[in-house]
């Protein structure tokens, strides 16, 4: 596994959380998602040279981390700009404080989301010739 490769692209994810909480509104949140799995699928093809599929799923779990840090450190701001998600996550767990609550959705979401990363990162690994050079 190439750590270096997962933290470096997982700074994007760091970059996506601290703009989730103000900047970028819930419904085109998935469109910057999709470029960044994209953009990582193919850092991960070009520079892994193996297990491309356990790089994006990692990368993912990384970034999910970022994500729930993020949101739970600005949990107010983040609820006031985006009370459609904290009502969503209220509802799915009604017995947790909501900051406690977004905290478990957001690792959940990282696992599901590391199986779409993955999968990215798998297909790209068929088209894209990895170079096997360091992303630095």
């Amino acid at each position: 596994m190439n750590w270096k490769v997962i933290f470096q692209l997982s700074l994007l994810g760091l970059i996506m959380a601290v703009a989730t909480v103000s900047l970028i509104p819930f419904n085109f949140e998935p469109f910057f998602w999709l470029a960044i799995f994209a953009i990582c699928a193919y850092f991960i093809a070009r520079v892994c040279t193996r297990k491309h599929f356990l790089h994006g799923f990692f990368l993912s779990v990384f970034n999910s981390v970022w994500i729930a840090s993020v949101h739970y450190l600005f949990y107010n701001t983040y609820a006031s700009h985006h009370p459609q998600i904290v009502n969503m996550v209220v509802n799915i767990y009604p017995q947790n404080s909501p900051k406690l609550a977004m905290l478990v959705m957001s690792l959940l979401l990282g696992a599901v989301s590391g199986l779409i990363q993955g999968a990215f990162s798998f297909i790209a690994s068929k088209f894209i010739k990895s170079g096997a050079s360091n992303l630095a």
